[in-house]
């Protein structure tokens, strides 16, 4: 599995990114993925978790109703739909996946790609 994420960049307050997690190794539909966050001077957290067909998903409360985690197996891809974005949501966004679950838990992903920069001006 090797996961390459894409489309950060730099927009206001209140507006919208769609961030990608593309796998260009073996095909990991049947793997539970996730996004995570780390902002300046912070830990690593949890941001959206879905499992491998895309029927369960989780959040963390600080993006629930904002965030939608999404994929699209046939592509090989999962998305992250981030909608009225706030200054709190700059980071850089990881995906991560794993073979067991839509874990809310950093350290049960096996596989992490690089992260994709987002940055919300106030």
């Amino acid at each position: 599995v090797q996961l390459q994420a894409s489309g950060g960049g730099l927009v206001q307050a209140g507006g919208s990114l769609r961030l990608s997690c593309a796998n260009s190794g073996r095909t990991f539909s049947s793997y539970p993925a996730g996004w995570f966050r780390q902002g300046p001077g912070k830990e690593r957290e949890f941001v959206a978790a879905i499992n491998w067909n895309g029927g369960t998903t989780n959040y963390a409360d600080s993006v629930k109703g904002r965030f939608t985690i999404s994929r699209d197996n046939a592509k090989n891809t999962v998305y992250l739909q981030m909608n009225s974005l706030k200054p709190e949501d700059t980071a850089v966004y990881y995906c991560a996946a794993n073979r067991f679950a839509a874990s809310v838990i950093t350290r049960e992903y096996d596989y992490w790609g690089q992260g994709t920069q987002v940055t919300v001006s106030s």
